[in-house]
């Protein structure tokens, strides 16, 4: 007895998507996984531009200051005079703990220094001044 297979050489009619769909979550979970998410909580500070950045890892205690003269202690809002207890009660290890100073642009610098002669009497040691990248700007010549 001879078996006959059948052999045609049609083009495919049907299209199957499961490769596609395959491919599209994979790349949703590579740039998921690639990308790096800025939070910012809080206050809208426009801040001051710098072109040496880093970003720091430590426990952070961020101390807002904004044009019209109010302070925010980690999105609290505090009254100069009592500024200094309640950075005295969240600055449990000045060792360790890093106290940011975000700012907006025109906030005189007497306010900022302030800030950190508050900090530095109650034990930090340890200071940042958050800042952002400067938006590149296409028209301008280097």
């Amino acid at each position: 007895m001879k078996i006959q297979l059948s052999q045609e050489n049609k083009p495919l009619t049907i299209f199957s998507y499961s490769s596609l769909t395959d491919i599209v979550l994979l790349l949703l979970i590579f740039f998921l996984l690639t990308s790096s998410f800025i939070i910012t909580e809080g206050l809208q500070v426009t801040l001051p531009e710098a072109k040496n950045t880093t970003a720091s890892e430590q426990e952070q205690i961020i101390v807002a200051l904004l044009n019209d003269g109010r302070i925010f202690l980690n999105n609290d809002e505090i009254q100069p005079a009592d500024f200094r207890n309640a950075l005295q009660q969240r600055l449990t290890e000045p060792e360790t703990q890093v106290v940011v100073l975000s700012s907006d642009r025109d906030v005189p610098l007497e306010r900022a220094v302030f800030v950190m002669d508050e900090a530095k009497g109650i034990g930090a040691s340890r200071f940042f001044i958050s800042t952002r990248m400067p938006e590149e700007d296409d028209s301008r010549q280097r």
